[in-house]
């Protein structure tokens, strides 16, 4: 007979198990990384592993920051007001690029990058909350990405757009501040997609919803632009004349151009000297034909918003496609949409929209709450080719146009040069020597690392 204190063979067994597991369990916990003024916060994201935050202390950091691994946050810490900057001094290209999936990027100021302040490249499910962004081409930049949230961000100073989403899918922008940008805000060939409770002003153009042709993403649908004050959007256009965010028209509040099934309501949309709303098809806006992309827009409407004094002072674009015709218009088409309506109130004067229907109170998107999933989306790990394109599409595009001159030489004299090197490629990439003085110095990209930086040199070189 045992002892009532003797435990079963089987017991003791489970109790063994249990407390090795809760070993390994606690081995593997979640850990915080502070980094402080004069270390690199590279270092931290290479030491980092996937569910760990990396914890940055005020103060100023010159550098390029690459992450590449899932589940990281990367947050700033805020004392007495002041930020961990990262900054780029006008010299550096990127801020923050994450291809991590379930990344965070949180609390910081970026400033001073040439290219992209904060990107992310084929992340899913990730978070870029409450972050400040002074000069960049691109403010804030998801692309290729699904189920994100971009909320409590302050941008200015954008060359392109202050939050630019691209062929992505299931995004919600909401409660930013976009200022001083050639566009405030922009969903680029996107799906099922929110922008909400944002205050955008004194941008080129205020918000932005566009179908680019030439792009892997073919359509663009299903976009919700509510409860926004859009106010003031008549900076002049200061993109570069190369890029195609100099097509982008001064005095402008919601610009569509290409994109189908749009709901514009319970806005705030008041004093763009061109228009309020104008709603483009591409050819008419001057943008190439793509044989896979219907380049005119169907079923917009523009429900209940709050307009004042828009379209009193057109000059470019607008001036030319008015013409004779005259200005005060709060709403401006082409007249060669399908499906779509606005829905009547007083002394919103529009034109190009005979055709269109009058919108009713059903066609209301005045609760839609979000446009994320319920569920985050399931996401593998990249291959090593993957990471290539990807890391490539982010930093070198850019730049560099596959045989055109762009800012610098076309990717096919730099497969002339570097046939069947990567290595070679890669260690310039990393460490560049200016040798054309017709083309600009090129940043050092040594940042991303030797296994990524071979890695897009060999998707270069011999699948691009």
């Amino acid at each position: 007979m045992k002892s009532k204190t003797n435990k079963p063979m089987s017991m003791v067994f489970k109790i063994a198990t249990a407390l090795l597991i809760t070993s390994i369990s606690t081995s593997a916990v979640a850990k915080d990384i502070l980094v402080k003024p004069g270390q690199l916060i590279q270092d931290s994201v290479r030491l980092a592993e996937p569910g760990d935050r990396i914890l940055v202390e005020p103060g100023v950091y010159h550098e390029s920051i690459y992450i590449d691994k899932s589940k990281i946050t990367l947050k700033g810490l805020q004392v007495d007001g002041e930020y961990a900057i990262i900054d780029g001094k006008n010299k550096l290209n990127d801020g923050i690029i994450t291809s991590g999936h379930f990344s965070v990027i949180e609390g910081l100021k970026v400033r001073g990058y040439k290219g992209n302040a904060i990107m992310t490249q084929g992340a899913n499910n990730f978070k870029i909350l409450n972050n400040v962004v002074e000069g960049a081409f691109y403010g804030i930049f998801p692309q290729y990405g699904k189920n994100g949230l971009l909320k409590g961000n302050v941008i200015s100073g954008a060359e392109d757009a202050g939050i630019y989403v691209g062929m992505s899918d299931n995004i919600d922008v909401i409660e930013n501040v976009a200022f001083e940008n050639v566009m405030g805000l922009e969903f680029e060939n996107c799906r099922n997609a929110l922008m909400a409770d944002n205050n955008v002003y004194n941008n080129s153009t205020g918000i932005a919803l566009t179908l680019i042709p030439g792009l892997p993403v073919k359509d663009a649908k299903d976009l919700i632009i509510r409860d926004n004050i859009i106010r003031d959007n008549n900076h002049p256009n200061f993109a570069p004349s190369s890029s195609i965010a100099a097509q982008i028209p001064q005095g402008v509040g919601i610009l569509i151009v290409g994109p189908d099934n749009v709901t514009i309501e319970n806005n705030i949309i008041e004093d763009n000297h061109a228009a309020g709303v104008s709603v483009f098809d591409m050819l008419t806006f001057g943008l190439a034909r793509d044989a896979q992309v219907d380049p005119f827009s169907d079923n917009i409407w523009i429900m209940r918003n709050q307009w004042k004094n828009n379209g009193n002072k057109p000059v470019g674009l607008f001036a030319e496609f008015l013409g004779p015709i005259g200005s005060g218009f709060e709403l401006v088409a082409t007249g060669k949409e399908k499906g779509s309506c606005v829905l009547k109130q007083d002394d919103v004067d529009s034109i190009g929209t005979r055709r269109w229907g009058d919108c009713d109170a059903s066609q209301s998107k005045a609760d839609y709450a979000t446009a994320m999933l319920s569920e985050p989306v399931k996401s593998e790990e990249y291959s090593a080719e993957q990471k290539g394109r990807l890391t490539y599409l982010a930093v070198c595009t850019g730049c560099h146009a596959y045989n055109t001159v762009l800012h610098g030489p076309s990717i096919t004299s730099i497969k002339a040069i570097y046939a069947n090197k990567p290595k070679a490629l890669a260690a310039y990439v990393a460490e560049p020597i200016r040798k054309r003085h017709d083309f600009p110095e090129m940043p050092p990209q040594g940042y991303l690392g030797e296994e990524t930086l071979t890695a897009i040199s060999t998707y270069i070189l011999n699948d691009l």
